[in-house]
């Protein structure tokens, strides 16, 4: 059963994805808006990540996995990303944060 994180875990967890890319846009998937969700897994005893792409059929999700494990170390022992595809992404979802930094890319946002 997925349980909520409690808030402090929460912030840590989510300022940690921040540090992951999405490799095509070169923003964080947090202020892109592909982070759905952030769970407690009690059963296995895991962190559980609702995440999208911007694409389903992106090939890129072994990248963003292994970012992941990289951006939790130490936050948490064991994860799991749940991929979901319903409500589909949209740019509606990316934070001001996140159209600051297409913007400076270049991105018309």
């Amino acid at each position: 059963m997925v349980t909520t994180l409690e808030p402090a875990l929460f912030d840590k967890v989510e300022e940690a994805l921040k540090d992951v890319m999405d490799p095509e846009l070169g923003v964080n998937v947090v202020d892109l808006g592909l982070i759905y969700d952030l769970g407690w897994d009690d059963e296995l005893d895991a962190l559980v990540i609702s995440m999208t792409l911007t694409s389903a059929g992106c090939p890129l999700t072994d990248v963003l996995e292994e970012q992941t494990g990289e951006s939790l170390d130490g936050i948490v022992e064991r994860f799991r990303i749940n991929w979901v595809w319903m409500p589909p992404w949209g740019p509606d979802r990316i934070t001001d944060d996140g159209r600051e930094m297409m913007r400076a890319l270049g991105f018309a946002i």
